[in-house]
């Protein structure tokens, strides 16, 4: 299969994505994942604190189908950590211990995770970046705490290792989704 047929929405790529989030979210780093996902075929939950209206950086707003808390990762198949203000919903987030231990499920499992932007403040929290080769948000300490993690920082639109797709920011989301649905397709169980 081609990603274009991905892309085309010919509904090929049955799985089920978990995206972790928080108020003040990066409105196009969780929206484009998110519809790139549905279009190609997939479920798709977003999980928050609670289940209140969460916004978004540009005035985009959604109500979370799900709390973090009641989160089962074995119910997923990929996740998706988006970005947003660094005191907003990467922050919110990465201080949740379900979300550190979804985090955990997935890197350990080697299921495909997809983050931008801050979001891999969670997966540094997690303590699931060692010794692995990512990209971020090149300010607000981000570099800084992956490296502090393990992690080996590159400045790049998207760097793959493995099961892990990172990208730096909302320009990089082409980059992203691309490679992100990639290793979808290369790693994810097909269901009927």
């Amino acid at each position: 299969m081609q990603i274009r047929d991905v892309a085309a929405g010919n509904g090929s790529l049955h799985v089920r994505a978990l995206i972790l989030t928080a108020d003040r979210f990066e409105d196009t780093e969780l929206l484009v994942p998110y519809f790139r996902l549905l279009e190609g075929g997939a479920t798709v939950h977003i999980a928050a604190p609670d289940l209140k209206r969460i916004g978004g950086e540009h005035g985009y707003s959604l109500v979370p189908d799900v709390t973090i808390d009641a989160v089962d990762p074995e119910a997923y198949d990929v996740l998706i950590v988006p970005g947003g203000f660094p005191d907003g919903a990467p922050a919110t987030v990465r201080d949740v211990p379900k979300a550190r231990e979804v985090a955990r499920a997935f890197m350990s499992a080697s299921k495909p995770v997809g983050s931008i932007c801050h979001g891999p403040w969670l997966l540094a929290a997690a303590g699931t970046v060692d010794g692995r080769h990512l990209t971020s948000y090149w300010h607000d300490g981000v570099p800084e705490d992956v490296r502090a993690a393990g992690g080996i920082w590159e400045d790049s639109p998207v760097v793959v290792d493995g099961n892990l797709v990172t990208s730096r920011w909302p320009p990089d989301l082409p980059a992203f989704t691309s490679a992100l649905i990639r290793v979808l397709l290369d790693r994810a169980p097909v269901r009927s």
